[in-house]
């Protein structure tokens, strides 16, 4: 058997990082580069574009559809990156230190390498159930294409029995992951001169009260849980992440929007948690500004939900592949795809990739490449496995 090696890993990682794939821009470049080299190797592709065309995801399929598979699963978006902040150009890759420099190196090209350096061994390989290797478009902005992959692969006659998230998690297994609803409010006040402040609504103080039930609710949860101590953070998180409002020092502040997020572990708690909150702001907050002017109120806006990831030990595709994956290391707050998969798709899903999520989102990113080697030994086992089925 060949083995994948990681100058191929290299190799098509330091393709993959030059590819600008940041949220707001098309994916489709990165996506045909991908799907003409699974092509060329004799994978089925299926490509599923979103209503603009302008993003896509890539499914490609080696061995045979009619047994239960497994899901290679990553995303194609990167956060943006200020070359500013860089001590390397972002969108080229840059070795050094044992560590490979880059936007995506870590979150989540990396993985998708690795992958595209194991494909040449699943085209070889005489496959007894087969693999799919699925890239997705918009994950880093509320994972928006992955319901489609996963509703795809729902429908085949014989769906994949696991999906394995390739999420950076320092190669060690993760059974867990919490979900996530992201808020945006827009308060509406009253403008004026600042020097009458009493006679208007300051939206931007009504804000800040919001923010502070906000802060209240993140204590709460802290202090009475619920606790799961196998998460990074042992219970739900909810916090303001970003806030403008206001137009000059001496005009009392007419609009003020901001955003928060809860984080968490109870996916039917989550949902009354959040309408509670914004029934009791509701309450408290809308009397008094009424009370000033009736045109005032609070609009609230879901920019993006997605699902919690169960635990998928004692499934029947966790037991397949039992016996080769990697340590187990706990679950994880941060969001992934494997939710989706779980929620959307009937699909048991994992979570094991390369790197760190703390070197995530951050300028001067990268992967250790002992991480990428151990992803391709990982892989060795997972394409060995699907072989002798």
């Amino acid at each position: 058997m060949t083995h994948p090696t990681l100058k191929d890993a290299k190799a098509h990682l330091g393709r993959l990082i030059a590819f600008d794939t940041t949220s707001a821009l098309s994916n489709r470049a990165i996506v045909d580069h991908m799907a003409d080299y699974f092509a060329e190797l004799g994978a089925d592709i299926t490509i599923l574009p979103d209503d603009t065309g302008e993003k896509a995801n890539l499914i490609a399929r080696f061995g045979p559809a009619g047994t239960p598979g497994v899901v290679l699963s990553g995303h194609t978006d990167v956060v943006p990156a200020r070359a500013v902040n860089w001590a390397t150009p972002p969108f080229q890759m840059d070795e050094r230190d044992g560590r490979l420099y880059g936007r995506g190196s870590c979150d989540m090209k990396g993985f998708a390498a690795c992958v595209m350096a194991a494909a040449p061994e699943m085209a070889r390989a005489d496959l007894k159930r087969p693999l799919y290797l699925c890239f997705s478009h918009d994950e880093e902005v509320g994972c928006l294409g992955a319901p489609a992959i996963a509703q795809h692969l729902a429908a085949l006659d014989v769906p994949p029995m696991l999906a394995i998230i390739g999420e950076p998690s320092e190669m060690k297994l993760v059974t867990g992951q919490k979900g996530k609803i992201a808020m945006r409010a827009h308060v509406r006040g009253t403008a004026g001169h600042s020097s009458f402040a009493p006679q208007h609504v300051n939206a931007l103080e009504y804000a800040a009260r919001i923010i502070g039930m906000i802060q209240d609710r993140g204590r709460a949860y802290a202090e009475n849980g619920p606790f799961d101590h196998d998460f990074t953070v042992p219970h739900a998180t909810m916090l303001a992440t970003m806030i403008d409002g206001g137009v000059a020092t001496n005009v009392t502040p007419d609009r003020c929007t901001f955003t928060f997020e809860l984080r968490s572990i109870d996916e039917t708690r989550a949902r009354v948690d959040m309408d509670a909150l914004l029934s009791e702001v509701e309450n408290r907050m809308l009397p008094e500004m009424h009370a000033i002017s009736p045109d005032t109120g609070i609009e609230w806006e879901e920019i993006f939900a997605y699902p919690a990831m169960g635990d998928a030990t004692g499934t029947p595709g966790f037991e397949a592949l039992r016996d080769i994956l990697p340590e187990w290391g706990g679950k994880v707050s941060y969001g992934s795809e494997g939710g989706v998969f779980e929620v959307i798709g009937g699909i048991p899903s994992i979570i094991a990739g390369p790197g760190s999520i703390q070197q995530a989102h951050k300028a001067d990113e990268f992967v250790e490449i002992s991480q990428m080697d151990d992803c391709l030994h990982f892989l060795d086992k997972v394409v060995s496995s699907s072989a002798t089925g």
